[in-house]
């Protein structure tokens, strides 16, 4: 249930909270107090739409919080959920429910299990068509639940099925279109060769070419550098320290350093005259390395970051060839079970469409008598059951959804287009009061579901809220007595200025004001007449 509501800047609403009650809350008051504006920020924080031009006047943005108390839902926090949406000027949106930040159409999904909005242009689920097998499931109860269990089963092992057929190329077609894939992919890099640690080698090479003049010049200024000269020069101070290593310690040390010097150096000469002997430059080489590195660059880009990665999804796609050359076997078995069981569903679907189209007549004929009681009596419903036998459902093979022919001599047609939001807003009263035992949305808000009834249908529209709100909490505007009178919960709508601006103002009333705004509502003057309507009124609530 709603237990606050807090409205900051929408229209003449400055700063309005309103603590709603449990069973059936009627708001009442002056004409153009802000009554529908209160249903309209409902709206709002439903996920509704909203045009910034609702922005009270001299404001840049709206706000508007509520408060739930749901003690067994698992997104309360002790019970309580409280969901706020801030609307700027410039567009923006800021929604969160519990303190998370969520976007818009979250919200909208969030709010539709809570709130329904009934009013002359807001009726989500009755506009639904997805919804209408709900309220007649609901309907049938008990006798119905055990086997849409049982198809739900069969329904998501179906599915399951369906797409494991997929991933294993169950369609002949995709199959073959995947293995020409894959046998393609592989040719192309077993044709390649490829060898690891290759393209570290190849682009050794590659780099030498690139920079074999300047390889060539250098290493012939070394080789000139270091030269039969210096050899000779070294091995000559070899000789003379020799002459004199005997004497002292200290030259026969020397010596033996300048000899291994003379031997290294001479080592180097070699392997630099070498290197000079194997610079050279074949242009055919390095074209045949440029195409080599070219195909390397090719695989990497489709295959992996390296020859390693390239040659193990190589394994990779040829383990997947076979395993699709074999999966006929597999594929085979799936699709008999995936026949087993669409003719297990299909049998169960049978026997569910028949169960609906009993309980739709029976569904029609209770709905049609709460029309009369809501002075709808030319107005007739019919839930209409069309089973499609080449379709699988979530819920059957049935498509279910609502008719209405509302005047005598009209062909009937889809309730979604023809209804009026006065009618609709009666319809889904009526269906309420069948489903009011069985219906899970917890709230209910029906904005001026009176509009054009009095007398009779006005008592009945009263007790028929009455009934709902034993099971789920109302919220109601009316300009009726009767309505008025059936509340267990009555708020004045009012509005007065302050410092030159319009705001409106609510006040929940005691029982001697709500006797007063009962003969108010009934005759337009309080006195001692109106005031014994109003508390036999009271008194005859049911």
């Amino acid at each position: 249930m709603i237990t606050n509501l807090h409205i900051k800047n929408i229209g003449i609403i400055d700063d309005l909270e309103i603590n709603l009650n449990k069973g059936m809350n009627v708001l009442t008051g002056e004409t153009g107090a802000g009554k529908t504006l209160i249903i309209d920020s409902l709206g709002i924080i439903c996920g509704g739409r909203f045009s910034k031009e609702m922005i009270r006047k001299g404001e840049n943005h709206s706000y508007v919080e509520i408060s739930m108390y749901s003690p067994e839902d698992i997104n309360s926090v002790d019970g309580d959920i409280i969901v706020t949406r801030e609307i700027y000027a410039n567009g923006r949106n800021m929604c969160k429910i519990n303190g998370r930040l969520v976007t818009v159409a979250e919200l909208n999904s969030f709010m539709s299990n809570y709130i329904e909005i009934h009013g002359q242009n807001d009726n989500q689920q009755l506009l639904d068509s997805r919804t209408h097998i709900k309220y007649l499931d609901n309907f049938i109860g008990e006798e119905i639940f055990e086997l849409k269990k049982e198809y739900k089963q069969k329904y998501i092992r179906y599915n399951e099925i369906k797409r494991e057929l997929r991933e294993n190329y169950g369609d002949e077609k995709e199959k073959q279109r995947k293995l020409d894939l894959l046998r393609y992919q592989l040719n192309e890099i077993q044709e390649a060769k490829l060898k690891p640690g290759e393209e570290e080698k190849i682009d050794e090479k590659r780099n030498i070419f690139m920079n074999s003049e300047k390889i060539a010049k250098n290493l012939s200024e070394a080789d000139m550098a270091i030269g039969e000269n210096t050899i000779d020069i070294i091995g000559t101070a070899i000789r003379a320290l020799e002459k004199i290593e005997d004497i002292d310690k200290r030259y026969q040390e020397t010596v033996v350093s300048l000899k291994d010097s003379y031997y290294q150096i001479q080592e180097i000469s070699r392997d630099i005259s070498s290197y000079l002997e194997d610079v050279e430059f074949d242009e055919q080489e390095r074209e045949e390395i440029e195409e080599r590195l070219d195909t390397i660059y090719n695989l990497k880009r489709k295959y992996g970051n390296n020859i390693e990665e390239i040659l193990k999804y190589a394994d990779e796609v040829d383990e997947e060839i076979k395993k699709i050359e074999n999966v006929d076997e597999y594929n085979n078995k799936l699709k008999k079970e995936q026949q087993q069981i669409q003719q297990q569903m299909t049998e169960i679907a049978h026997k569910i469409s028949e169960i609906r189209k009993k309980y739709a007549q029976n569904l029609n004929e209770k709905i049609n008598q709460e029309l009369i009681d809501l002075e709808m009596k030319n107005a007739k419903i019919n839930v209409k059951v069309d089973y499609r036998a080449n379709e699988f459902y979530e819920d059957g093979k049935d498509q279910v959804e609502i008719f209405i022919k509302t005047n005598i001599g009209e062909n009937e047609n889809q309730l979604t287009k023809i209804a009026s939001g006065g009618e609709m807003s009666r319809i889904m009263l009526a269906i309420k009061k069948v489903l009011a035992e069985v219906d899970e949305m917890p709230i209910m808000i029906f904005d001026e579901i009176d509009t054009g009834i009095s007398g009779k249908a006005a008592k009945s529209v009263a007790s028929k809220l009455k009934s709902i709100s034993k099971n789920h909490q109302i919220l109601c505007i009316s300009h009726l007595a009767a309505i008025a009178a059936s509340a267990n919960s009555n708020y004045y709508i009012s509005k007065k200025v302050e410092n030159g601006r319009t705001c409106t103002n609510v006040k929940l009333l005691d029982e001697q004001e709500v006797l007063q705004e009962i003969a108010r509502i009934s005759s337009g003057e309080v006195n001692e007449v109106t005031l014994q309507y109003a508390n036999d009124l009271r008194k005859n609530v049911a």
